[in-house]
């Protein structure tokens, strides 16, 4: 004789206001601590790139025989970090928003001197993000926002770095700076292997300028909000 199936237990709703204060309550707690979480990851993936960084530099401007090759590593380890970070962001946006919507549509409603009732649409939006949830920003825009406050400034210094690694290559050994070395010879100094100085150049020169044109290109959605 087969034993009987379990029985499926289907989730009760709120049937009352205190019912239904205290499921939001503990959602938006979720939610929070969710939003915290993906924020965190952020912080880590910006430390790592300053550590990365500010160790990478130490190592190429403190040692004359070291090759300038290693900042032209430290850009392409930056950029790896730049792509992780807005992977990451692009989730804690989600997050973000669903936490903006209660502090825009609930508690900015309660606060007020006098609030209005009815259904709020807002609600009905809500309910149809956690049941399929999809990214708010593309992965070009998270790349652009993190680029804009946190990046841009690892990248400029790597590259004044790289100036001055190539045009006073041996500044650290004792030898005084000629403030009369042609550009021809900065150029010189910037070869790697079998590249030319001229085609490594060109490549750096490329590569900043994609990355401004990223960063400058277009507008954010909701210019005057408050996007970290």
């Amino acid at each position: 004789m087969s034993e009987p199936s379990p029985s499926v237990v289907t989730p009760t709703l709120p049937t009352n206001s205190v019912e239904a204060t205290n499921l939001m309550i503990h959602y938006y707690r979720a939610e929070m601590t969710r939003m915290n979480a993906w924020r965190a990851r952020l912080d880590l993936t910006s430390n790592w790139a300053i550590t990365v960084v500010a160790g990478l530099l130490s190592v190429s401007l403190s040692n004359p025989s070291a090759h300038h090759g290693l900042i032209l590593f430290a850009m392409l380890i930056i950029l790896l970090m730049l792509y992780v970070e807005a992977r990451r962001y692009r989730f804690y946006d989600v997050y973000r928003m669903r936490i903006r919507q209660f502090e825009r549509h609930y508690f900015g409603q309660f606060f007020q001197a006098d609030p209005q009732g009815g259904p709020e649409p807002w609600l009905g939006m809500l309910a149809q993000d956690l049941r399929h949830p999809k990214f708010r920003i593309t992965l070009a825009l998270a790349l652009r926002r993190r680029l804009r406050r946190n990046y841009v400034w690892m990248f400029l210094i790597l590259l004044l770095a790289w100036l001055v690694k190539i045009g006073s290559p041996d500044l650290q050994a004792g030898v005084p700076l000629d403030p009369t070395r042609s550009i021809e010879t900065m150029i010189d100094h910037a070869s790697l292997g079998s590249l030319s100085g001229w085609v490594v150049s060109a490549a750096v020169i490329i590569f900043y300028t994609a990355l401004g044109v990223a960063g400058l290109r277009g507008k954010d959605r909701g210019i005057d909000e408050v996007h970290v």
